[in-house]
C-alpha cells in the first residue's frame, strides 16, 4: 500500500482543535491514505472524549505513541493504521513542548527505529519524527545521535523516491541544526562514507554491457541528496566529495554531470558554505574546458557559464591569490560561449563576464598590470610574460573580431564594464581595444547593425579615460584635407559624457581646433568651395558645443576660468551664433557650485550616474567656494558683455536674462548696484524720450516717423524692464524699491508691450521676494484694483501670476480677510478661464485650485466649510449677466469639483440651475455644462450618481433636436455612460 505523503502541510493545524483541523482538510479528499488518515484520527479523538480526556496535542501524542507501540509487536497489523499513526506524530511531534519530549525522547527513538525497520515499504513521516527528535537533542554527543541519524542514512538511496526525498529533506535540516556544534564532522563523515561506498561498488562491478554498473542508481540517488546536503557539511568532508566529483566529471555522462553542477551551484550560492578553494577551482576549470563542446546541450551550456560566475566569485570570496590565476581560463570559456549560437547561453555569458568583472578585478590586480607596463616602457623590451589583467584585456579585445560580429551587441556591453572597472588604468590595458572601436566605426551600416551600442561602448572609454587621453588615443583628426576621413563621429559622444574633465584642456586643445576650422573655413571660401566651408562652420559650432560638457563638474575651475574668461568673452562679442553655449555653460557652472555650497544637490541620488558621481565627489564645500570665487571675480566682465548683447538683442534673450540673472546671484553687491543704476538711468531717459515722442505725435498725427520712434522706444523701456530685473538676485531693499517705482506708471501705460513687461517684473518680484511682498501687500492689493480697468489684454497673464502670489500670501491672513482679498478678485480670475491665450487660462485654473486648498487648509486656518462658502462664490458667476460669464462661472465649478472630490455633492445642488441655463440654446453655455457633467459622472460614486441620474438625463434630452454634430456626439457618449 502507498505511504501518506505529508510533506510540510500548506494549512494552519488549531491548537486548540488538533483533530477538527486535519479533519476539516482531507475529510473530502478520495486519496485512500488520507481516508484512513481521518478514520484513525477520528477513532482516537472519540477514544479520548469517551475518556474525559482533553483533546490536546500532548493527549493525541499519548495515545498515537501507545497505538504504535502495541501495533508494531504486532506482525500482522494493518500497514496503512501504521502509516496513518507516524502522519499523526509527525504532525503532532512539533506541537509538544521540548521538555516533553526530551523525558520521552529514548522511548520515542526506540519505538520509531523499531517501526520503521519492521515496515515496509517504509512511511516517510516517520523520517519527519527521526529529523524532529535530532533538532531537539540534549547534546551534541555523537554517540546520542548517531543511532537516529543512521536511520536517516539508511534511505538516502531508497528505491521509493517519496521516502528517498524525504530523507534527503531531513538530513538536510539535521544538518543545518548540527551547524555549530561537534556533531557536524561525524554527520559529514556518514554522508562521505555511504557515496564512497557506493562509489567504490558501481566502479567494481562486471556488469554486463547493456546493464548499469551496481551501484549506479545509488551514486545518483546520493548526487541527489548532495545538492541539499553538500553547502552544509564540514570543509573536511565537502573537500573529499568534491575530488570524488571531479572524478566523476570525467565520466562525461550527462545524468551525473547536471547532478554535479547542481550540488555545485548550491555550494557557491550558500552564504556559509565552507570549501576548499583549490578543489572548487579545479572542478570550475574542468566545467569551464568543456563549457561549448558540441555535445552539450543549450540548457547545459547555460547553466554551466552562470555555475562559472557564482563558482569563481565563491572562490574569489574564500581565496583572492587561488582565483585570480585562473581567471583566464574562465574567461576563454565564457569567451567562447559568445560564438555559440544559442540566445540564452549568449546572454548568460554577457552576464557572466559583467560579474566577473566586477568581483573579480581589484585594484592590486590592475595595478600589477600597468606597473608591469611602464616598467616594460621604460626599459624598451619585455622580459617578462603578459600579467593576468593583460590576459583578461586580451580576452575582451578578442571579442572585436569579426568572429564575433553577430554578437557585437553584448561584446560592447561588455567592453564597456572592463571600462568602467579600469577607470584611468583603460589607457594602458585598453588602448588597442578602443583603436578596435574606431575601427569597427568605418565599417558601413549594412555591416554594423550595433553603431548605436558602438557608440555607447566608446562613450564608456571617455568617461573611464577622461578626454584628454581618450582624444591622445582616438584624435579627431580634423586638420586632414579631407574631413571625411576626420573622426568626427567622437563629437557627439564627447558632448553626451565629458564629465570631470579640465577647463584648461577646452582653452588649450578645443579652442585650438576652433581656430584651426575658422582658418580653414575662411581658406576655403576664398577658394569657391563654399560647401566645405559651411561644414567646416558646422564643426565650429560643434566643437564649441562641447563646452556645456566641459563646464560639468570640471576640476580645475578656480585655476583655469580666469585664463578662459577672455576667451568667451570674446566669442560672446564676435560670434553670436555661440552665444547660447557659452550662456548655458555659465550657468551649469554657477548652478553646481552653488547647489554643492547650499546643499541642494544629493551626491548620490538613484539617477546619479557612477562618472558624474565621481566627479562630484571632488566637489567638497571648500571647492564649490573657491570656484564660486573664481566666477566671481569674472563676473564684472560678463555682466558688461552679456548686458550689452541683450540690450543689442533683437530676439526674446531669454538665455542671455538667466546667465545675467545668475551671474548677479554670486557678483558683489556693488557692481550689481552699479549696473542696476545704469540701467535705470537708461530706463529713466528713454521712458522720457518716449514721453516726447508721444506728446509730439499727439500734437501731429500726420507724421509716421515719430509713430516708427515711439515703437522703437518701446521696445527698448522693454528690454531695459527685462535687464533690470535680471539684476534682481542682487539688489537690495532700496533698489528694489526704486524698481517699483519705475514699474507703476507702466502699468497704466497705453502700450500693450510696456504694460505686459511691467506686469512679468513685478510677478518675477513677488514670487522671489518674500520680504518686497509682505512690505508692500496692501498697497499692492490696491494698486492691482486701480489699474484692472487699463489692462492690456497681453498682459492679463502675468497680471494673473501677480494676483497668484498676492493670492498665496494672503493664505496666511485672517480667514475674513482673506475671503475679502478673494472676492475682490474673484471675477477677474473666472473669466480668465475663458481667455483665448492658453497660459492664461492655465494660470487661472491654477489659481482656483489653490484658493480652494488655502481655504481647506487647517494648518493656515482653512476648513472645509470655507472650501464649500469658495465653491457658492464661484456658482454665484452663474446669475452673470453675458454668457462669456455664465460659461467661465461653470467651468470653474467643474475644475473645483474635479480637484476636490468633496465638492461633488455640492456640486450635484447647481445642476438645476445649469439645466435651466440650457434652454437659452446657447452653444458656449452647453459646452460648458458638458464638461460639468463629465466631471461629475467621472468623480461620482455609483450611488450618488443613481440619485441624479433622472435630472442629468432629462437636462440632456433638452438637447436631442440640436443640429451640432459635435454636441450630439457629446450627449451620446454620456448617454452610453447611463445606459
Amino acid at each position: 500500500m502507498a505511504t501518506i505523503e505529508m510533506e510540510a502541510p500548506q494549512f494552519q493545524i488549531d491548537e486548540t482543535d488538533f483533530c477538527g483541523s486535519i479533519l476539516s482538510r482531507f475529510s473530502n479528499s478520495t486519496q485512500e491514505e488520507h481516508q484512513h488518515l481521518c478514520t484513525v484520527l477520528g477513532t482516537m479523538s472519540q477514544e479520548l472524549k469517551d475518556q474525559n480526556l482533553s483533546t490536546t496535542p500532548v493527549a493525541y501524542f499519548g495515545v498515537t505513541c501507545s497505538s504504535l507501540d502495541r501495533l508494531s509487536s504486532d506482525p500482522d497489523s494493518p500497514t496503512h493504521s501504521i502509516d496513518s499513526l507516524l502522519t499523526i506524530l509527525s504532525m503532532v511531534l512539533p506541537r509538544i513542548s521540548p521538555v516533553i519530549l526530551k523525558k520521552k525522547r529514548e522511548f520515542l527513538s526506540e519505538l520509531l527505529v523499531r517501526v520503521l525497520r519492521s515496515k515496509s515499504p517504509p512511511a516517510a513521516s516517520g523520517l519527519k519524527c527521526i529529523s524532529h527528535l535530532l533538532m531537539i537533542r540534549e547534546s551534541d554527543n555523537w554517540s546520542d545521535v548517531s543511532q537516529l541519524y543512521g536511520v536517516l542514512l539508511r534511505f538516502i538511496t531508497d528505491s521509493h523516491s517519496k521516502v528517498r526525498r524525504q530523507s534527503h529533506v531531513c538530513i538536510h535540516d539535521t544538518l543545518q541544526s548540527f551547524q555549530g556544534s561537534s556533531a557536524l564532522a561525524p554527520a559529514s563523515e556518514g554522508i562521505t562514507n555511504v557515496f564512497e561506498r557506493y562509489l567504490l561498488l558501481a566502479g567494481g562491478s562486471n556488469a554486463a554491457a547493456s546493464e548499469s554498473p551496481k551501484g549506479a542508481q545509488e551514486v545518483i540517488y546520493i548526487l541527489d541528496a548532495l545538492k541539499d546536503c553538500l553547502p552544509l557539511m564540514s570543509m573536511k568532508f565537502t573537500t573529499t566529495v568534491l575530488k570524488y566529483l571531479k572524478t566523476l566529471l570525467e565520466l562525461h555522462q550527462p545524468l551525473v554531470t547536471r547532478r554535479i553542477m547542481d550540488s555545485l551551484n548550491a555550494l557557491c550560492v550558500h552564504p556559509t558554505s565552507e570549501v576548499s578553494p583549490e578543489v572548487l577551482l579545479e572542478l570550475l576549470c574542468s566545467l569551464a574546458l568543456s563549457v561549448s563542446g558540441n555535445e552539450r546541450t543549450v540548457d547545459d551550456i547555460t547553466f554551466t557559464t552562470r555555475l562559472l560566475d557564482v563558482g569563481m566569485r565563491k572562490v574569489y570570496s574564500l581565496d583572492r591569490k587561488t582565483c585570480i590565476v585562473k581567471l583566464p581560463v574562465i574567461f576563454n570559456a565564457l569567451r567562447d560561449v559568445l560564438a555559440s549560437e544559442h540566445e540564452e547561453a549568449l546572454h548568460a555569458a554577457t552576464e557572466a563576464l559583467k560579474s566577473l568583472i566586477h568581483a573579480c578585478i581589484d585594484v592590486s590586480l590592475i595595478k600589477q598590470g600597468v606597473n608591469q607596463i611602464t616598467m616594460n616602457a621604460d626599459m624598451g623590451t619585455r622580459r617578462s610574460g603578459p600579467t593576468i589583467i593583460e590576459k583578461l584585456c586580451a580576452t575582451i579585445e578578442s571579442l572585436l573580431d569579426y568572429h564575433y560580429s553577430t554578437v557585437w551587441g553584448m561584446s560592447f556591453q561588455v567592453i564597456s564594464t572592463m571600462f568602467n572597472k579600469l577607470g584611468e588604468n583603460s589607457s594602458y590595458l585598453l588602448m588597442g581595444t578602443l583603436k578596435g572601436l574606431a575601427d569597427i566605426q568605418k565599417l558601413p551600416d549594412e555591416d554594423l547593425i550595433y553603431r548605436k551600442q558602438l557608440h555607447e561602448c566608446a562613450g564608456s572609454a571617455l568617461v573611464a579615460m577622461g578626454p584628454e587621453i581618450f582624444l591622445s588615443i582616438l584624435p579627431l583628426k580634423l586638420e586632414v584635407e579631407d574631413l571625411a576621413e576626420a573622426n568626427v563621429w567622437v563629437l557627439p559622444i564627447l558632448k553626451q559624457y565629458t564629465v570631470g574633465a579640465r577647463l584648461s584642456f577646452f582653452r588649450g586643445s578645443i579652442l585650438n581646433m576652433v581656430r584651426l576650422m575658422k582658418q580653414k573655413s575662411r581658406m576655403l571660401d576664398l577658394e569657391g568651395r563654399i560647401v566645405s566651408s559651411r561644414s567646416c562652420d558646422a564643426l565650429v559650432y560643434s566643437l564649441w558645443s562641447l563646452l556645456p560638457s566641459f563646464c560639468n563638474y570640471p576640476l580645475d575651475t578656480a585655476e583655469s576660468f580666469k585664463d578662459l574668461e577672455k576667451e568667451l568673452c570674446t566669442a560672446l562679442c564676435e560670434e553670436p551664433n555661440v552665444c547660447g553655449i557659452i550662456c548655458s555653460s555659465l550657468q551649469i557652472l554657477i548652478q553646481q557650485n552653488k547647489g554643492i555650497l547650499e546643499g541642494k544637490i544629493d551626491l548620490h541620488g538613484s539617477d546619479t550616474s557612477t562618472s558624474r558621481q565621481r566627479a562630484m565627489a571632488r566637489y567638497t564645500p571648500q571647492a564649490a567656494a573657491d570656484n564660486l570665487n573664481a566666477l566671481k571675480s569674472s563676473a564684472r566682465e560678463f555682466l558688461s558683455v552679456l548686458s550689452g548683447n541683450f540690450l543689442k538683442s533683437a530676439q526674446d534673450g531669454g538665455c542671455l536674462q538667466s546667465t545675467i540673472c545668475e551671474l548677479a546671484s554670486i557678483a558683489d553687491k556693488e557692481i550689481v548696484t552699479r549696473f542696476f543704476r545704469n540701467t535705470m538711468q537708461k530706463l529713466l531717459k528713454v521712458t522720457q524720450e518716449a514721453g516726447n515722442a508721444e506728446t509730439s505725435r499727439n500734437s501731429n498725427t500726420m507724421e509716421i516717423d515719430n509713430s516708427s520712434n515711439g515703437s522703437s522706444l518701446a521696445l527698448v523701456r522693454a528690454q531695459l524692464f527685462d535687464l533690470a530685473v535680471s539684476l534682481l538676485p542682487g539688489l537690495n531693499a532700496k533698489e528694489m524699491d526704486l524698481l517699483f517705482v519705475a514699474i507703476k506708471p507702466a502699468l497704466r501705460d497705453d502700450e500693450g508691450l510696456i504694460q505686459k513687461k511691467a506686469y512679468k517684473v513685478l510677478s518675477i518680484i513677488l514670487r522671489n521676494c518674500d520680504t518686497f511682498l509682505s512690505a508692500k501687500f496692501e498697497e499692492l492689493l490696491k494698486l492691482m484694483i486701480e489699474v484692472l480697468p487699463s489692462c492690456h489684454f497681453s498682459a492679463k497673464h502675468h497680471r494673473l501670476e501677480c494676483l497668484y502670489s498676492l493670492i498665496v500670501h494672503a493664505s496666511k491672513c485672517e480667514s475674513e480677510k482673506r475671503c475679502d482679498i478673494i472676492s475682490s478678485f474673484l471675477t477677474e480670475i473666472i473669466l480668465a478661464l475663458k481667455e483665448a491665450n492658453k497660459k492664461t487660462r492655465n494660470r487661472a485654473y491654477d489659481m482656483l485650485v489653490q484658493i480652494g486648498h488655502a481655504c481647506r487648509d487647517e494648518e493656515k486656518g482653512g476648513k472645509k466649510e470655507n472650501l464649500h462658502q469658495f465653491f457658492n462664490m464661484v456658482a454665484a458667476g452663474l446669475a452673470g449677466e453675458t454668457p462669456h460669464m455664465i460659461s467661465a462661472a461653470v467651468k470653474g465649478l467643474a475644475r473645483l469639483a474635479y480637484e476636490f472630490s468633496e465638492l461633488v455633492s455640492t456640486a450635484y445642488s447647481v445642476l438645476p440651475s445649469t439645466f435651466l441655463l440650457l434652454k437659452r440654446k446657447n452653444r458656449e453655455i452647453a459646452k460648458a455644462n458638458l464638461g460639468l457633467l463629465k466631471v461629475l459622472v467621472a468623480k461620482s460614486q455609483t450611488e450618488g450618481l443613481q440619485m441624479h441620474l433622472r435630472s442629468m438625463v432629462e437636462g440632456l434630452l433638452n438637447w436631442q433636436d440640436i443640429t451640432k454634430n459635435q454636441f450630439k456626439a457629446k450627449v451620446c457618449d454620456f448617454a452610453l455612460c447611463f445606459s
